[in-house]
């Protein structure tokens, strides 16, 4: 039932700005906080950044941050990613979760790649 689906990924150039999106259906998606991680070939999944239900409170990865803004279009069930002055360690598959009572939820995950 529950559905998330990210877009917006891309190949850019090294101080490139992407904006990431996450569709999302099968669930109260303003009563939950969102998440974006990221993993890059041959790493772990990392967390990326977090909002709070409200999109009141929000929090980011070390390596991103003043970088990059969540936020989230609750009207629209829509979760964003923001992204500027991208660099090459920025390439990854990003991905939209959604923790709730069952367990993580994850997209399909958009591709993001950083190279000049």
């Amino acid at each position: 039932q529950v559905q998330l689906v990210e877009s917006g990924g891309g190949l850019v150039q090294p101080g490139g700005s992407l904006n990431l999106s996450c569709a999302t259906t099968g669930f109260p998606f303003r009563d939950y906080n969102m998440y974006w991680y990221r993993q890059a070939p041959g790493k772990s999944r990392e967390l990326v950044a977090a909002i709070s239900s409200t999109g009141d409170n929000t929090n980011y990865a070390d390596s991103v941050k003043g970088r990059s803004t969540i936020s989230r279009d609750n009207s629209k069930n829509t979760l964003y990613l923001q992204m500027n002055a991208l660099k090459p360690e920025d390439t990854a598959v990003y991905f939209c979760c959604l923790k709730w009572y069952g367990g993580d939820y994850w997209g399909q995950g958009t591709q993001v790649t950083v190279s000049s």
